[in-house]
């Protein structure tokens, strides 16, 4: 693999506005989905063995008719003005489940193949961990749902991040590419950005919401990422240090993160890059970020 950035619309494939998957030479372990729904229309997902968290990005909504060995069921799940305006419904599905997900607005899907069921889970807006991560320049909003202490899933890890605009997140860049038992992680990572005008400032004309993410080799493997990054783009990080993904002045980032690897467990464990780790502490002597926690609707 030696493509790590794909601009809006280079993912598009058979209606939808981003797939990736398992096609897309050198990925293993997680996938992604973007659609936008238009007047009666419906996207399907055929029973397969892949793991699935959905929820809207923007709008009034989705619903999602899906059945498990035969046994039907339906489930709404409420949108929001965008990804700045706090958390959506989530519904997690797993492995062996048909869906069909019709409504209106954008909404996203999270994937990683899988072996194990779960029971599906419905997780409303208003039951989503909401906390801030970080502090000063560094803090940034985290919507946890995806996480092992909250979710019951067999392989991926799914986060949503907000940085106010002008803050940093995952810095000191760090790695999760090496199977070390209680220290490192081994997990590719897919990035879906959006950005737009910093909501704590007043409309703007002709404007180009844009942020940043660097990744570099921590091995032989190859990796070098420098992007600018708009709404609708992709990176994908199959190892290697990344971090950390900046906010331009001006506009707030928002980005979602699916985790996967081939680990016997399922944790987030990470290993700071060296020159870097010494940033932590420096969180210690400021506060978070006022503009902290976006969650009005």
């Amino acid at each position: 693999m030696n493509k790590f950035f794909y601009a809006k619309g280079e993912l598009a494939k058979d209606g939808w506005d981003v797939i990736v998957d398992q096609q897309l030479p050198g990925w293993k372990h997680t996938g992604t989905r973007v659609a936008t729904l238009s007047s009666g229309q419906i996207f399907e997902i055929s029973a397969d063995k892949v793991e699935r968290l959905i929820w809207p990005l923007e709008g009034d909504g989705i619903t999602i008719d899906y059945a498990i060995n035969g046994a039907a069921n339906s489930q709404h799940l409420t949108g929001r003005k965008s990804v700045f305006h706090g958390p959506a419904d989530i519904l997690y599905l797993s492995i062996n489940t048909s869906i069909k997900i019709s409504g209106s607005g954008r909404f996203i899907i999270a994937e990683a193949p899988a072996s194990n069921s779960f029971p599906v889970k419905y997780i409303p807006a208003s039951s989503v961990p909401v906390f801030s991560r970080g502090a000063g320049p560094a803090s940034r909003q985290v919507h946890n749902f995806g996480d092992p202490s909250e979710l019951a899933a067999d392989r991926f890890i799914v986060v949503e991040i907000i940085v106010p605009a002008g803050n940093w997140s995952g810095s000191p860049a760090h790695k999760h590419d090496t199977y070390i038992p209680g220290v490192e992680s081994n997990l590719e990572e897919i990035y879906y950005f959006e950005s737009a005008v910093s909501k704590n400032l007043p409309a703007q004309h002709n404007i180009d919401p844009t942020g940043f993410i660097r990744g570099r080799a921590s091995d032989e493997r190859e990796f070098e990422l420098m992007a600018e990054v708009r709404s609708g783009d992709v990176v994908l990080v199959p190892h290697g240090w990344h971090g950390p993904a900046m906010a331009q002045p001006g506009y707030d980032l928002y980005f979602m993160n699916v985790m996967a690897g081939p680990d016997p467990d399922r944790s987030w464990k990470i290993t700071d890059d060296p020159s870097q780790a010494w940033i932590r502490k420096t969180w210690d002597e400021k506060d978070i970020d006022a503009r902290l926690p976006y969650t009005a609707k």
